[in-house]
């Protein structure tokens, strides 16, 4: 078992970008992950194995880390759903794009998990993130303290405070948008992968499609039954050509497109966790201001001290928040940038592989004529 996470302002050892989830192992019903960072000295690698349980482990750490100041100001990194073996359809559902059964990519989206938390200038001071990527012990059995987030999960009723007036344009404005683009980040998500299964389904048809002309081949002498077979063979050649070009379009759009759409729909989220707890601390710290106004002169000097307190933590918050939000946006048109820009060239080189293979198969038509 793992020595004792403590809050700890050291670097990490290890270099955040090249940070790498290589490999998806399946033990059963169990999903193992190979954890790879290069180390800072330049003298070899970290080579760890982790499940699912390790990441939230160390998610649970991250949000439990009472001593940073504005911490509920962080916009956390997203930690993709828990993926199964066998997953049902509510699984599924959870999982969107990265729910189509390919392990390459949802490792892909552990990674960009464990590469965020390790390149952001709070979260990745915490001990927490140096062990997870460094000891060969699993941390996963070690229990983290109760930190925001379970505080908001017994937090139904304060689901009214997200329409709570803020005092600060800036964060009302941010809230109003969060909430429409939160919306249509799910949406776009959920329709493109409607995109990416429907070509699938066509690449299958078309494989199908191609294995039965294959029966139609018939032995003999006949000279049109010679001629019927040579062009059912061709034609199954061009459908086997069809299928492995609408394979590759559909692999294309979920590598690129599909997964920034889905990063980002979770980065909404996050953020959307994020503003709602700001709103809940402005609510606290106007209940505060109250109770010290209305307060008895017995009362009175504790009152402006918690009042004192929740101004300081409210403010701390909200600059913290503020740097996160210009973060954010930043990153998020950047990556979304990239995205497009990968979507393009491989749909282009996609496109160019097979207009030249379509153009042998035209050719071989041509000379059966």
């Amino acid at each position: 078992m793992m020595e004792e996470v403590k809050e700890a302002t050291s670097a990490l050892s290890v270099h955040s970008h090249n940070i790498k989830v290589t490999e998806l192992l399946k033990d059963g019903d169990t999903l193992t992950f190979l954890v790879i960072s290069q180390k800072l000295s330049g003298t070899g690698e970290f080579h760890v194995v982790r499940i699912y349980d390790d990441f939230e482990w160390l998610q649970q750490h991250l949000f439990s880390q009472e001593d940073v100041p504005g911490l509920q100001g962080v916009i956390f990194p997203p930690l993709p759903p828990k993926a199964q073996v066998n997953p049902s359809a509510k699984v599924m559902k959870q999982l969107g794009l990265l729910g189509l059964g390919e392990w390459q990519p949802y490792c892909k989206a552990m990674e960009t998990f464990i590469r965020q938390v390790a390149a952001h200038s709070t979260l990745s001071k915490n001990t927490a993130l140096e062990i997870f990527l460094t000891s060969a012990d699993p941390p996963g059995k070690q229990k983290a303290r109760k930190g925001i987030f379970n505080r908001l999960s017994h937090a139904v009723e304060e689901k009214r405070k997200n329409g709570h007036k803020d005092v600060d344009e800036f964060f009302q404005t941010e809230r109003d948008h969060n909430i429409l683009l939160t919306g249509c980040t799910k949406t776009a998500a959920e329709k493109f992968l409607d995109v990416v299964l429907t070509e699938q389904k066509i690449a299958v048809a078309c494989g199908h499609f191609a294995a039965a002309l294959q029966l139609f081949v018939e032995p003999g002498e006949d000279p049109a039954k010679q001629a019927f077979t040579k062009a059912c063979v061709k034609l199954s050649e061009v459908f086997n050509s069809i299928q492995k070009n609408m394979t590759s379009v559909a692999e294309n759009n979920f590598n690129t497109v599909g997964l920034g759409l889905d990063l980002d729909s979770r980065y909404q989220e996050a953020e959307k966790e994020m503003l709602f707890r700001r709103t809940c601390k402005l609510v606290e710290m106007e209940n505060a201001r109250r109770n010290a106004e209305k307060a008895k002169p017995a009362k009175k000097a504790a009152m402006e001290e918690a009042k004192e307190a929740a101004e300081e933590d409210f403010a701390q918050i909200c600059e913290m928040a503020r740097n996160e939000i210009k973060h954010f946006q930043n990153v998020r048109v950047e990556i979304f940038h990239q995205a497009l820009v990968q979507w393009c060239e491989k749909q282009l080189l996609t496109a160019k592989e097979n207009a030249d293979l379509f153009n042998q198969h035209l050719q071989a038509f041509k000379e059966m004529a």
